[in-house]
């Protein structure tokens, strides 16, 4: 399920740093000259300060599929299918009330494989809205790589799905985040449930707070895929937030499957209310003693409008065939690379 970065911190769900067949460097374009690569990185640079969200959206027929792949059977296996070694010792289980709104946010990763994350229903106008890690939904600095079969199961505690799944239709993430690994953090709008309630109507949201100073005590939550728990439980890590390589983070040793999970500050454990702050976003080692999280700004607010005024009517009115199939057409290609990778 995770990869490993020689370089740290590492992100907790992995995405490949280098591109390499039999130890050869793979390079599928020729050389730029120096002028042009300075003239595309400022017209990038433009568009994305124009245009600073990157959304992608499933259809209908792709969010039914979703729900009809993930079953108790398929959720069961891909958490007996990795094995991240011991919980702990900073991480614990979460033994206190049912947190309704965290869940497991399931998908089909850009190399083909079942995987999960974590991620939150959070209050909005749709009552649809949830927050994860941006390395949830697409690999870094890879626009055709793409995340897919998506559904969000909030509330899920050992093989239980008290809630029902939630089919992903809208992804956002910072551009930033899709051109260069940079700012972490995404926005998701999901169906409402096979009962047709709404997200929030169902499970209750957590508030997000934007600029939040960092320095505060916060809790994190996240389905680490060490054992015993693999997934299977909700483990979480409290400490006070501190400022370093140009993030935040607190000491934890979560692994892979955490990622995406929320960091709650003013946290009463006996309500299960908080105000999310930021997301489980990196590692900084292979043994870990760090979580890493955005420091959430004006990016991450205006991905999380994006999401939280979305719907399902409109993904489906909004996306022209011409879209479908140049999004077939990337993930088609996307395949294709990660097998190279």
């Amino acid at each position: 399920m995770t990869e490993t970065s020689p370089s740290a911190p590492r992100r907790l769900r992995g995405r490949a740093t280098g591109l390499v067949v039999a130890g050869t460097a793979l390079v599928l374009a020729a050389p730029v000259p120096a002028m042009a690569l300075t003239a595309q990185a400022d017209a990038t640079a433009t568009a994305t300060a124009a245009n600073p969200v990157s959304v992608l959206t499933y259809s209908a027929k792709e969010r039914r599929e979703a729900l009809a792949y993930w079953t108790p059977a398929r959720i069961k296996a891909v958490g007996k299918s990795v094995d991240l070694g011991p919980t702990g010792p900073v991480a614990k289980p979460w033994q206190g009330t049912e947190l309704k709104s965290v869940g497991r946010l399931f998908f089909v990763n850009a190399r083909g494989a079942d995987t999960w994350c974590t991620a939150t229903a959070v209050t909005s106008a749709n009552k649809s809205a949830v927050m994860t890690a941006a390395h949830c939904v697409r690999r870094g600095a890879s626009p055709v790589n793409t995340n897919t079969t998506m559904v969000f199961v909030p509330g899920y505690a050992k093989g239980k799905s008290p809630y029902g799944a939630f089919a992903v239709n809208t992804v956002a993430t910072p551009r930033t985040w899709e051109e260069d690994s940079v700012n972490d953090v995404a926005a998701l709008t999901v169906d409402v449930n096979k009962d047709g309630r709404k997200l929030t109507d169902a499970v209750g949201g957590l508030p997000v707070s934007f600029d939040r100073p960092v320095g505060g005590t916060v809790t994190s939550f996240g389905y680490s895929a060490t054992r015993p728990q693999r997934g299977e439980q909700l483990l979480q890590c409290t400490g006070r937030t501190k400022k370093e390589h140009g993030t935040q983070f607190i000491p934890c040793d979560m692994t892979g499957g955490s990622s995406g999970g929320p960091w709650l500050a003013d946290f009463d454990a006996a309500t299960g209310k908080g105000v999310l702050v930021s997301v489980n976003g990196s590692l900084d080692s292979m043994t870990p003693t760090k979580m890493y999280g955005e420091v959430l700004g004006a990016t991450a607010k205006k991905v999380y409008d994006r999401a939280a005024r979305s719907s399902p009517k409109d993904v489906i009115k909004d996306r022209p065939q011409t879209g479908v199939k140049r999004d077939m057409w990337e993930r088609l290609i996307g395949s294709w690379w990660s097998k190279l990778v």
